[in-house]
């Protein structure tokens, strides 16, 4: 059986699924729930909700909402070695998601800042790691991540890397960041993460400037489906499943989940795409970023 390792933050997802536009300085009536989040931690609910063995590695509080992000992690068989970080406080993301399903978000990454090599497990078994762009351009995180990425590396484990959001690395700075992505064996990324890395919306010329990066480039298109390409091949273009969107959160995680569940396997990559598809598929018709527990 294919085992992953998911690295990056644990979250708590504060879902507000407004029914109106904001009424600025005024009350906005909305459906409010609360889920585990952090795009890690949710790409390995999928793999587990797949059939794949998943552990993940991300740093949680000694608080209320620490202890329930590890249960619901069991929940679904994702290990999780983790101790709570004592008085530390469990990261938390409050997410608008408007009328149409598009989600707008504001994290407080918590105890996961200083995410470091110590907090890994052994990594003896794994087949491949996924590896979230949050931990490594968070600047309390970053020099640990590197050495993480450098350890990983050093048994030829394969990193998947997920670039994670623009704001993130803009904030982190785009030629640090851009000094960080290299060695992996596959990246993910949406078409505004492509556009802002490479300053070109040409996807062939996305693909020539980031190809010495990974030997795998995937954009993910929200609603216009993904455009792939190896090293050495021509890019595959697919269309998004047909689907009722609800919510948006956490479609990027479900798409890498069903994208690695495949590729590890078989190394198909229209195989893989399509998988990755139809389980983003899954998650935007539902609120929150994880697997349906219940019917």
């Amino acid at each position: 059986m294919t085992t992953i390792l998911c690295i990056g933050d644990a979250m708590i997802d504060v879902i507000v699924q407004m029914k109106s536009s904001i009424n600025e300085n005024s009350d906005t009536l909305s459906d409010i729930s609360m889920h585990g989040g952090g795009a890690a931690a949710n790409t390995a609910t999928w793999l587990s909700h797949l059939g794949v063995r998943t552990s993940f590695a991300g740093r949680i509080g000694s608080d209320i909402p620490g202890a329930n992000f590890k249960l619901e992690l069991e929940k679904f068989g994702v290990s999780h070695e983790n101790q709570p970080i004592a008085g530390g406080k469990t990261g938390t993301v409050v997410v608008l998601v408007d009328r149409s399903g598009n989600r707008t978000m504001f994290p407080d990454s918590g105890v996961n800042s200083g995410l470091c090599i110590a907090d890994l497990p052994s990594l003896i078994g794994f087949d491949g790691v996924f590896l979230s762009g949050y931990s490594l351009f968070n600047p309390a995180s970053s020099d640990g991540v590197v050495e993480i990425i450098k350890s990983i590396q050093a048994l030829d484990i394969p990193i998947f890397f997920d670039v994670a959001s623009v704001g993130t690395i803009e904030a982190f700075g785009r030629e640090r960041a851009l000094s960080l992505i290299t060695g992996f064996a596959g990246i993910f990324m949406n078409d505004e993460e492509a556009n802002y890395l490479t300053g070109s919306a040409n996807h062939e010329e996305q693909f020539r400037l980031l190809e010495n990066r990974a030997e795998l480039l995937v954009i993910k298109r929200g609603a216009r489906g993904v455009i792939a390409k190896l090293n050495g091949r021509d890019f595959i273009e697919k269309p998004a499943r047909a689907t009722k969107v609800i919510d948006t959160t956490g479609a990027g995680d479900a798409f890498a989940a069903g994208f690695l569940a495949a590729w590890l396997n078989f190394k198909d990559l229209d195989g893989a795409l399509t998988q990755a598809l139809d389980v983003a598929a899954q998650c935007v018709a539902t609120i929150g970023a994880r697997p349906r527990v219940n019917p």
